[in-house]
């Protein structure tokens, strides 16, 4: 895997790996909320696609094997926790809403992880935290529409599961195979979803959606962002997921015909405000 340095080199991949999980977000809820694909369905074809491209990828740079481990047990039933219950909620749920209830809920996931760890962010840290996640609060609250209970609950499941995985592959030697294991691990569970497929919802567009969120998106977004959280503290990496709701509700009125409104704007800079303060604090107190 190609190795870049710097913190510019940081900065930048680090933004193209937000934009890819936005992305996600995107492609999830046009394939489903359509009926291109069912939950199921989609879940099986992305981790697919995802397992596919990564071990080709390792193998033809490393010729190394991609059978899932033992350790990445933990890594491999997160991913597909998350994948799961990711397909099932944006059946009900927009894209930016969506997003605005996972990453939350894999940062706070991500802090209490790291807080067992006796990791302790900095006050500085602290209040990039708390003023991101009040630009979450602002875009919600008061007026916004309450999402349905259950597509609710199954994002927050798969948020919880994303804070473990990211967890678990911080300290990875080798991201990208690491992540390919993963992927072919989260793969061979999906055998239990197929008994809920709905195969008469298959279209070439929904399949093709998946593959590309799987493939791409997932995949290779995965592997830079597994990258990411080698070098950057781990409050750092919590906080700037909750830029990818932002992301994902200007996609929606870019690419889904949403409504962009100033609450969004707001919210979105409130968000980007706070990231911006926890990462310099990261860099002022040497966090890594």
């Amino acid at each position: 895997m190609v190795k870049f340095e710097g913190r510019l080199a940081t900065g930048c991949l680090l933004a193209i790996t937000l934009s890819a999980f936005a992305g996600n977000s995107l492609l999830a809820r046009a394939a489903l909320a359509d009926g291109q694909i069912d939950w199921a369905g989609y879940t099986i074809v992305r981790l697919a696609a995802g397992a596919i491209v990564l071990s080709l990828l390792i193998g033809a740079q490393k010729r190394q094997s991609v059978l899932p481990q033992r350790r990445d047990l933990v890594g491999a039933l997160s991913l597909f926790v998350y994948a799961a219950a990711f397909s099932c909620a944006y059946i009900g749920l927009e894209a930016g809403i969506g997003a605005l209830i996972l990453f939350p809920a894999g940062q706070i996931t991500m802090q209490v992880i790291g807080l067992t760890r006796q990791i302790v962010p900095s006050k500085g840290q602290l209040a990039g935290a708390a003023i991101a996640l009040i630009g979450l609060v602002y875009l919600m609250f008061p007026g916004a529409t309450a999402p349905p209970l259950l597509s609710t609950v199954a994002m927050i499941c798969a948020g919880v599961a994303w804070g473990v995985s990211s967890w678990a592959g911080k300290t990875v030697a080798d991201p990208s195979r690491t992540t390919a294991r993963y992927f072919v691990g989260a793969s061979l569970l999906t055998l239990l979803l197929f008994p809920l497929v709905d195969w008469s919802m298959f279209t070439g567009t929904g399949v093709v959606m998946a593959v590309i969120s799987g493939g791409v998106t997932s995949a290779l977004g995965y592997v830079l962002w597994y990258n990411m959280l080698a070098r950057i503290s781990i409050t750092s990496a919590a906080v700037s997921q909750l830029s990818v709701p932002a992301i994902a509700a200007f996609g929606g009125v870019l690419l889904l015909g949403e409504i962009l409104t100033a609450r969004l704007m707001i919210g979105g800079l409130i968000i980007f405000a706070g990231i911006g303060l926890t990462s310099w604090a990261s860099i002022r107190t040497g966090s890594s």
